[in-house]
């Protein structure tokens, strides 16, 4: 069968042959090791109703705790036409492209703020987006000419981005969220949005927000004017806040 046969309105898992529905699994359970655990772990993924289930691996995972590796057939299928994913912007321009738009369009720099907030001190998402190196060949927001960028790091309270937001006449405010324990990421989110309203500056400035559980959809959701998860690059974000920059321009004109 080629790729063009295959029906996306009826999706199923692939192995070794085409809607197989061969799926593999990694998990613990709160069993002590030993043939019962085994047992126990088989039970479950056909509680799950999964078929020919097949437990490839099992290891102690400290005293009453078991770990698993296993295989076994999906019989369910899904339609992929009918998904519809929200994302920040339908075309992604490359850096080029970004510098003519910010000089010939917008005709000043865009100034943008970014930081780490409250109490997350993992830099790594916000300094692939910012710094001049970027991540995996693609160069951070610093390196753009029309872009002034302002790190601030990592745990800085909400208060303190907006000010020096105010303080800098920022257009862009893009946080970082890595921590997501107790969704403590929604949280912190949804107090920067409030601060951001009662300071009367969420109409003036775009709210950016990333990390490996926001998705655009979320941050919508949260208050947000996007949000950007894994597989995000420079460019990625840097098209949306020019294509959103010159929307509002345009706005201005009519």
């Amino acid at each position: 069968m080629n790729r063009k046969e295959i029906d996306l309105k009826k999706v199923k898992p692939y192995g070794d042959t085409l809607d197989d529905g061969k799926m593999q699994f990694s998990f613990t359970l709160p069993v002590p090791y030993g043939d019962e655990a085994k047992e126990c772990a088989k039970r479950y993924l056909e509680l799950l109703g999964f078929e020919n289930v097949m437990i490839t691996h099992m290891d102690k995972m400290g005293i009453g705790f078991s770990f698993f590796v296993a295989y076994a057939c999906a019989n369910k299928t899904i339609d992929f036409t009918s998904i519809v994913v929200p994302k920040a912007t339908k075309e992604v321009w490359d850096k080029h492209t970004i510098v003519e738009k910010i000089e010939k369009e917008i005709g000043r720099k865009i100034v943008i703020v970014g930081a780490c907030i409250e109490s997350d001190a993992h830099t790594v998402g916000i300094d692939a987006i910012l710094n001049m190196k970027g991540i995996a060949g693609h160069k951070g927001l610093e390196s753009y000419h029309g872009m002034e960028v302002y790190n601030l790091g990592a745990q800085v309270p909400s208060e303190e981005v907006i000010a020096f937001a105010k303080k800098v006449n920022a257009d862009v405010i893009l946080i970082s969220q890595i921590v997501t324990q107790k969704d403590v990421h929604i949280a912190n989110m949804t107090k920067f949005i409030e601060l951001l309203e009662a300071e009367k500056l969420r109409d003036k400035i775009l709210a950016v927000a990333g990390g490996p559980r926001i998705t655009h959809e979320l941050a919508l959701e949260l208050g947000f004017d996007a949000g950007f998860g894994v597989g995000t690059f420079p460019e990625d974000v840097a098209t949306f806040i020019v294509q959103n920059l010159l929307k509002k321009k345009d706005e201005k004109r009519i």
